[in-house]
């Protein structure tokens, strides 16, 4: 005589209650966990904002953020004002603007829609900061960065960051050597025109002395990343270019 559990519809109920069940309990699981992973994001992006201005706890050569627990705080304190542009000039302040999610605005822009763009206005020791954040595509993966300019689009600090750049080499962005380098460069060139900063491995200048080139030295081993980099940089920041001629004005 067959056993019940023998046919193909118990087999298939089955099936389909360890499948309901499973999903509850991980959708359970993702609710419950979304506060915290929200703070979490929070929390990195407000580091990160901050480490461009040179709000961290560095000591010579290490990477430091401020402590989780003073972040807010921290964020509050420098952060003067968090702006969304649209159509390169229409400026909008927002207290979440660092919620905005690069990728996302890009994907959009590609189908068409409007780009937001956020930027980040940072005031210390009487020096004002506009941070935006960039996103582009290193050898193997995403790479991204906070830029601190001044009104001018000097580059007065940035942090690099990479979703699966190779160990050693690519991985090396979010390291102080390479990050300190832009420190001082120029976005436009001479006659007041965008032209982005190259990762260059016939610049010459190991030192990073010359400012003005629009160039760094590029890491050993990481062409393809760096070009990765000088594109992010070339194309992401260009849009912000409009609002930082009203500065002008």
């Amino acid at each position: 005589m067959e056993k019940k559990t023998d046919k193909n519809s118990y087999t298939l109920l089955f099936a389909v209650g360890m499948v309901l069940v499973v999903g509850s309990l991980l959708a359970f699981v993702a609710s419950s966990l979304k506060p915290k992973i929200d703070e979490n994001k929070r929390i990195e992006k407000q580091q990160n904002i901050l480490y461009a201005m040179g709000v961290n706890e560095n000591d010579e050569s290490s990477v430091a953020f401020i402590e989780n627990a003073k972040v807010a705080d921290e964020f509050a304190k420098y952060i003067t004002k968090q702006l969304v542009i649209t159509n390169g000039t229409e400026v909008n302040e927002d207290n979440e603007a660092y919620l905005i999610e690069v990728k996302k605005e890009q994907s959009a822009a590609k189908d068409g829609e409007e780009r937001r763009l956020p930027l980040f206005v940072g005031e210390k020791e009487g020096i004002t900061f506009y941070i935006a954040p960039i996103r582009g595509k290193g050898l193997w993966d995403a790479v991204w960065a906070y830029v601190a300019m001044d009104e001018n689009m000097v580059v007065q600090g940035a942090y690099f960051d990479h979703q699966g750049e190779t160990a050693g080499l690519g991985a090396n962005i979010k390291q102080r050597f390479f990050m300190d380098d832009f420190i001082g460069e120029h976005l436009l060139d001479n006659d007041g025109n965008f032209v982005g900063i190259d990762i260059s491995k016939s610049n010459g200048d190991p030192l990073n002395e010359r400012k003005t080139d629009n160039a760094v030295d590029a890491i050993a081993g990481a062409t393809i990343t760096g070009d990765g980099v000088a594109a992010m940089i070339r194309n992401d920041l260009r849009l912000y270019v409009p609002y930082f001629k009203t500065l002008k004005k």
